[in-house]
């Protein structure tokens, strides 16, 4: 009996290296044949030598590349960048067409993403008065409930704030000069490391939608930390010393646009405190600390400061959110 295809979106990334090798790499005994995809050229080598059985050319704004990507393919693990959202959408219409075929669709989101976001209450909740639910979360909502409204099989991975990846737009400065900003002080937030996520990912590929179908899992970190902790974690591996220096919500948001910083005025709230069971009940062992995730190779082999310094979607003076937060409820269907 031939294995089943599952199709693994913005392979490239962090997360998508991570989930190819645990799904085909080394001696890993392989329940799928891995298809990855690809937008750039020249990266095939790289995702076979992780563990894919095959790589396909794929854009989700390019409705001609999803035919031959999704042929033969029973599971999808689904993911896309912010900007990306009208794109996603689309591509949900088309998963839905083949939801005869599609068995189960794994979709990485923000926790947070639900239409009662933390329980939210303007008058308790927010920094400001009449603050509303951040757009980058409601963005990561319509992409879960594009999914469930076109009745596939959804798993949905709800993660805390990536590791690295607010410090990604400050590489130059942590490397020459020995410091980083963002507004988020204080406020203690549980990052959680690509690599779990990537874990649970194949955790519920490989026990699949008859166990986990319809279910929401909150990935975070062992502990929330603040960002003078994070600086002294990132020292240690670097082995320098490393200063956070606090940046004011008004010059974030010149720096990045208003949607980035009332997301991250949401999260100076504290909501991203909390540390979620959910990641120990689905693999058996705590989280990955910000400090092991630096310096212990993942099963890319890659370290989380080797990960620092690749590819970065926030450049300083754009708002990259800019065409996204054009969208409406009405595109999201």
């Amino acid at each position: 009996m031939s294995k089943p295809v599952v199709l693994i979106t913005s392979a490239t990334g962090r997360i998508g290296k991570e989930l190819i090798a645990r799904l085909g790499g080394g001696d890993v005994e392989k329940q799928f044949v891995v298809r990855a995809c690809a937008f750039s050229p020249g990266r095939e080598d790289e995702l076979l030598a992780l563990g894919a059985d095959e790589v396909v050319h794929f854009d989700l704004n390019e409705a001609a590349t999803w035919p031959a990507a999704l042929d033969g393919v029973t599971a999808v693990y689904s993911a896309s960048l912010d900007p990306m959202l009208e794109g996603h959408l689309a591509f949900c219409q088309e998963l839905g067409r083949r939801k005869d075929v599609i068995e189960h669709v794994v979709r990485v989101s923000c926790m947070g993403a639900d239409t009662n976001t933390a329980s939210y209450d303007a008058d308790k909740h927010s920094s400001r008065a009449g603050a509303g639910i951040p757009l980058m979360l409601q963005h990561y909502w319509w992409g879960e409930k594009a999914l469930i409204d076109e009745g596939l099989s959804v798993t949905v991975l709800r993660n805390n704030f990536f590791m690295n990846h607010l410090l990604k737009t400050d590489c130059d400065n942590i490397a020459e000069e020995g410091w980083f900003s963002n507004p988020l002080g204080s406020a203690r937030n549980s990052f959680v490391a690509t690599r779990d996520i990537a874990e649970a990912a194949a955790v519920v590929l490989t026990e699949g939608p008859a166990k986990h179908a319809d279910k929401f899992y909150d990935l975070t970190g062992p502990e929330p930390q603040t960002m003078a902790e994070i600086a002294t974690d990132l020292g240690a591996a670097m082995g320098k010393n490393l200063e956070y220096r606090p940046q004011t919500l008004e010059d974030f948001e010149a720096d990045f646009g208003a949607t980035r910083a009332e997301f991250f005025e949401y999260l100076s709230n504290g909501f991203y405190c909390r540390c979620s069971p959910d990641f120990y009940n689905l693999t058996g062992h705590k989280p990955t600390s910000y400090a092991d995730y630096l310096t212990t190779a993942g099963a890319s082999g890659e370290t989380g400061l080797d990960e620092l310094w690749q590819g970065n979607l926030w450049k300083k003076g754009e708002d990259a959110m800019k065409a996204a937060a054009a969208l409406t409820n009405d595109d999201a269907g």
